[in-house]
């Protein structure tokens, strides 16, 4: 075989890895594999700044089959994306991180941009390492696959120092190692029914990563079975149809306070990819730890099982297989109801609009999106009090139409979304962001532009960190400090990127404005909302409670 530079071996690895697409922001530091980039037939999609590349890659991790991928370049490269990283290891997100190293030859002089990586994402990441030969870069990229997919899926780093990646080897392409199966037998499938099928109270919660259209039907067809209310997790409510009689709504950030108590009431949980965590247990006040209900738990992460309560029964297995493994041990039948009635008429009633101040109501907003978007529409968003509207009132009837960060990151909804329409540039793909959360990677609408990713930009602008002010009302009233903001006319912005902007003062604007959105192109629709609404006279606590 002829000698190639590793940058070549690197590329080569990634097309044969089935890789596709990858996400950047050039750096000298890996100037060969933008080389090898050149004539590899892999889309390199350039952003504007390293934390929206790697949320831009994270989000296409979360769609899958692939792990995202995604270069930057070493020392502020670096540690600018390791907000997208953060963000894959708390959402058990695929993601293989390529950085840009200073050269090997002059490792600890402590050269330009030089950074210790190991030490620096070794917290972040599930692995982190520096190649040091240019020989055994395939071995390290072969490395660095298996573990972003094993297990409880993440993001993992190899560090490329420059003269490692410029220099010449022969090339010898590693093969991709295939997953272990994770399967439930029929026996344990049978002792989990015993466990759900002498229940009074059952409830089934869904959640994590690894799932996918055919594993939500199964799961949706357990549920009908079984007679139970099925729950997702927090962002995790594409997971199963929210049509279905069975859903119940999602144990998240702002949830029904009638699930959270259902939830307590539970008599045997079956919680399939989720963990009871913080989150869905309301700080772990909803489920008592001394006196735990019955729960079997089925995880691909072994150490998830039994991680905040204990399983009466645990298995290692990935979602899709346990549920297959149940529905093949269940008649296929209704089963007498146990709850999914009750449950299903408290989330409905949720949904029921709650008015807030202003001549925007945010909620009728995403009622309207409810109702008349196309089912197969993906929304996206960052963090703040404007998402709980979206949790609350909208529905989703498809798997895969939410991407979100379950780590409760700024900035995402614009990378997501871009990241989303390139993946389905034919279906429609709506970037919901607050006025705060937008701002933090509003540059990536140039990445938008270049690409055609023709997305519809929803923000909801009340001049303000929005959820720091709520919690700042009420622990210091009256003591406003450092939550104000000062926005863009986004109007004019969406011209200025070759876009359209609208601007809706009145609830009744809005469902034009998303017609002419729908049409194609960058669109940013501007809600202007009532500057209190979503901090001091309507805060979050009044949106959760009914």
């Amino acid at each position: 075989m002829a000698n190639v530079h590793g940058g070549q071996i690197l590329v080569d690895c990634l097309r044969a890895f089935g890789v596709r697409r990858v996400f950047s922001v050039p750096g000298e530091s890996f100037l060969a594999a933008l080389d090898g980039l050149h004539d590899s037939g892999l889309e390199n999609v350039v952003c504007r700044q390293e934390g929206g590349a790697a949320m831009m890659a994270e989000a296409h991790g979360k769609m899958g089959p692939m792990p995202g991928v995604v270069f930057v370049t070493r020392g502020p490269g670096a540690t600018n994306a390791s907000a997208g990283l953060h963000i894959a290891m708390h959402d058990a997100t695929p993601l293989v991180c390529f950085v840009g190293q200073a050269p090997l030859k002059h490792r600890d002089r402590g050269v330009f941009q030089e950074v210790d990586y190991r030490a620096f994402f070794g917290p972040l990441v599930k692995w982190v390492a520096e190649v040091e030969r240019t020989d055994r870069i395939a071995e390290y990229v072969a490395t660095a696959f298996r573990i972003a997919r094993s297990g409880r899926p993440g993001p993992v780093v190899l560090a490329l120092p420059e003269d490692v990646l410029s220099a010449l080897a022969e090339e010898t392409p590693h093969t991709d190692a295939a997953s272990p199966d994770l399967e439930m037998s029929d026996r344990q499938a049978k002792r989990v029914l015993e466990v759900l099928g002498t229940a009074e109270r059952p409830m089934i919660v869904v959640g994590g990563s690894s799932w996918d259209a055919t594993t939500a039907q199964t799961a949706a067809e357990v549920a009908r079975r079984l007679g139970a209310p099925i729950a997702a997790t927090f962002r995790r409510q594409d997971y199963i149809d929210n049509d279905h009689p069975n859903y119940a709504g999602d144990l998240g950030v702002g949830m029904n306070p009638a699930l959270g108590k259902r939830l307590s009431q539970a008599d045997a949980i079956l919680v399939v990819g989720a963990e009871l965590n913080d989150i869905t247990t309301q700080d772990f006040s909803l489920i008592d730890a001394a006196h735990p209900p019955r729960i079997v738990q089925a995880s691909s992460d072994p150490d998830a099982l039994s991680k905040h309560y204990p399983a009466e029964l645990s298995f290692t297995v990935d979602p899709a297989a346990a549920f297959g493994a149940l529905a093949a041990a269940l008649p296929d039948r209704a089963g007498a109801d146990r709850g999914a009635k009750a449950a299903r008429a408290e989330f409905e009633a949720w949904q029921t609009p709650k008015e807030t101040p202003g001549e925007v109501k945010l909620e009728e907003v995403i009622c309207w999106l409810r109702d008349n978007a196309d089912p197969k529409t993906i929304i996206t968003n960052g963090a703040g009090n404007y998402a709980a509207f979206l949790h609350r009132y909208y529905r989703f009837r498809q798997f895969g139409t939410q991407l979100a960060p379950t780590s409760g990151s700024m900035g995402y909804g614009l990378p997501a979304a871009v990241s989303a329409k390139l993946n389905h540039p034919e279906r429609p793909v709506i970037c919901l962001a607050g006025d705060g959360c937008l701002q933090m990677t509003i540059q990536e609408l140039s990445t938008a532009r270049q690409y055609g990713a023709d997305i519809i930009v929803i923000v909801a602008n009340n001049g303000r960190y929005g959820t720091i002010r709520m919690h700042q009302e009420k622990s210091y009233p009256q003591r406003v400090s450092g939550t104000n903001l000062f926005n863009p006319d986004y109007v004019a912005l969406a011209g200025a990127y070759g876009g359209t902007g609208h601007l809706v003062t009145k609830t009744g604007e809005f469902p034009a404005a998303y017609r002419a959105a729908e049409a194609g192109g960058l669109h940013i629709i501007e809600l202007r909302l009532d500057p209190d609404m979503l901090s001091t006279g309507f805060s979050i606590s009044d949106l959760t409670q009914d």
